[in-house]
């Protein structure tokens, strides 16, 4: 049997390619109001992005039971659990002490990445896996993807980011900032400031151009994501489409809840993996 991808709910992996590739997706955590809610499974509030909800990673032993379960089904030929960047959550840490106890067939994955940034590395495993590739070959896919991996997202406003303290290296701007409208980027895992902006419009359009002077003229897989905003997301994914005539149409979803309750409603963001050089 190949070997068996198994990921996170951040991923943000459409229905239709987790049954394709047969990933496998563990459930991340929302607190509120003393009820903690799994995304993905069970229903979650329209409004929590304006609640004081809290997230938390998924249990050692929810990824050591997925683990498992991906194990037994691939005949013991392998898993590799692709997750969200251990600098923005706890359950690459988990996922490492789950797989810990279920040898060297499970590997983790790192993404550094998160939402379609974490999808597309979780892809590339898949591919891999129904290549035939064996459990190495399949985690050299997953890390060829990490390196080509960016990621980028536009914000109302960085008050949602301070109280999770998500962004790193942003000390200095946070006692003045907060009613800017920044771009950040994800840089080896991490959420970090890029430009102060001051409108949605400029925003978008710096997020735009970096965009394309990674991408050039070759194609590109390209995700769009956002917080209660599916018109901007539209509008993001169709400025792509005329400017990266080689890539395919972006994939558009909700970032969901997870990650939307830290950046707040509005955000629009984009993942994108490059081509191999």
């Amino acid at each position: 049997m190949p070997v068996v991808v198994v990921t996170d709910a951040s991923s943000r992996l459409p229905d239709d390619l987790v049954d394709k590739w047969g990933i496998r997706v563990v459930p991340l955590h929302i607190l509120l109001d003393g009820n903690d809610l799994r995304d993905g499974v069970d229903e979650i509030p329209d409004d929590v992005y304006q609640r004081h909800a809290t997230t938390a990673a998924a249990t050692p032993s929810e990824l050591a039971a997925a683990y498992r379960q991906a194990l037994a089904d691939s005949d013991g030929d392998g898993v590799v659990a692709v997750h969200i960047s251990s600098a923005l959550s706890g359950t690459c840490a988990a996922a490492e002490r789950a797989a810990s106890g279920l040898g060297p067939a499970v590997r983790v994955i790192d993404s550094k990445s998160t939402a379609m940034g974490t999808g597309f590395v979780a892809l590339a495993a898949a591919r891999a896996a129904a290549d035939g590739g064996d459990v190495n070959a399949v985690v050299a896919a997953a890390h060829s993807s990490v390196r080509r991996g960016h990621g980028f997202i536009v914000v109302h406003g960085l008050e949602s980011l301070r109280r999770s303290g998500r962004i790193g290296g942003a000390t200095a701007w946070l006692g003045t900032a907060l009613s800017l409208k920044p771009l950040l980027r994800i840089d080896d895992g991490k959420l970090v400031l890029v430009q102060r902006v001051r409108t949605i419009s400029k925003a978008t359009a710096t997020l735009l151009d970096e965009v394309c002077e990674i991408v050039g003229d070759a194609p590109a897989a390209l995700a769009v994501h956002h917080v209660a905003n599916p018109d901007g997301a539209n509008e993001v994914a169709a400025a792509l489409a005329q400017r990266l005539p080689a890539c395919e149409p972006a994939i558009v979803t909700a970032l969901g809840p997870v990650l939307g309750v830290h950046v707040g409603s509005g955000a629009v963001a984009v993942c994108l993996e490059a081509a191999e050089r």
